[in-house]
């Protein structure tokens, strides 16, 4: 016996235009749902790059939009589609949200797909903690190295107002003062008698 399920589904509620996208997007997600999961995981890995992380708020709007156009996402067993779906309109806006895939961590197992941002689960009815991910795809932020992180790992330090010129003439004056300095006593060694002392 199945229990009555309330959904969400008023289409008229989003403009024409963007429920004509949102139909298409959640084509492409209805389409990408039939894929195995490597390959959903890899396409969502190319989709992702180029991306900034979405907010919490922009990921709400769009799981509403879907689940606001899409019956097939609205139903409680729609979540693959559904979580595919909002992460592929996160992504029109150059946003992206963390796509994850896990089981509930208590028995019976029951499979389930979402989407997180800022760490959060987002339009779900259970707790934080009811499913443990499995494999989840998150924004791929390329992390640029900055000079004082290089500098720490070099074992150099750098006054702030240092400029790195300035930083490259004083490592080869020292260089020279050091190969200078090394000569002198080479020279002086080799004037000193060779030989037993009398």
């Amino acid at each position: 016996m199945t229990s009555p399920e309330a959904v969400f589904h008023h289409p008229r509620s989003v403009p024409l235009r963007r429920r004509l996208l949102v139909r298409l997007v959640v084509g492409a997600a209805r389409l990408l749902a039939n894929q195995r999961p490597r390959r959903i995981r890899n396409v969502l890995g190319l989709l992702r790059r180029g991306a900034r992380p979405a907010t919490f708020e922009q990921a709400q709007a769009a799981r509403d939009t879907v689940v606001a156009v899409s019956l097939a996402c609205a139903g409680r067993e729609g979540c693959l589609p559904r979580s595919l779906a909002t992460t592929l309109l996160c992504r029109l806006h150059g946003r992206w949200p963390t796509w994850c895939v896990g089981a509930r961590r208590l028995p019976p197992f029951s499979a389930h797909a979402w989407v997180e941002a800022e760490g959060v689960p987002v339009g779900e009815d259970y707790p934080a903690d009811y499913f443990r991910p499995l494999f989840t795809v998150p924004c791929a932020v390329r992390h640029q190295r900055r000079e004082s992180d290089t500098s720490g790992i070099s074992g150099e330090s750098r006054r702030p107002d240092e400029s790195p010129e300035s930083r490259d003439s004083s490592k080869s004056r020292d260089f020279h003062d050091s190969r200078d300095s090394q000569h002198s006593r080479d020279s002086q060694d080799s004037h000193e008698p060779v030989g037993p002392e009398p």
